[in-house]
């Protein structure tokens, strides 16, 4: 069973910059969408970033101008760059991706904590 797996993840100051990486488990054909989606504490999961098999990409207000979402199609990598960085960024980050044959996967997430 192919998982995601995100790397990555860390404490850092506000401000501070934290670069998140997704890679598959084993060999698989070919991702569709890929994304990032995180989870704070007490909240639901929202959707942070996406990225299309074209390029195009989608962000959350919340993010936009401080995170870049990336792939690799090749090697069917995904990263989140995030800069500028707030303790309200806190939270589990996940990965996510959808085959072209509508199979999603997620990865098991990775902490991300700001402080003040």
């Amino acid at each position: 069973q192919v998982q995601l797996v995100e790397s990555g993840g860390g404490l850092v100051q506000a401000g501070g910059s934290l670069r998140l990486s997704c890679v598959p488990s084993a060999s698989i054909f070919s991702f569709n969408n890929m994304a990032w989606y995180r989870q704070a504490p007490g909240k639901q999961r929202e959707l942070v970033a996406s990225i299309s098999s074209s390029g195009s990409t989608n962000y959350a207000d919340s993010v936009k101008g401080r995170f870049t979402i990336s792939r690799d199609r090749p090697k069917k990598t995904v990263f989140l760059q995030m800069a500028s960085l707030k303790p309200e960024d806190t939270a589990v980050y996940y990965c996510y991706a959808r085959t072209y044959l509508n199979n999603d996967y997620w990865g098991k997430g990775t902490l991300v904590t700001v402080s003040p």
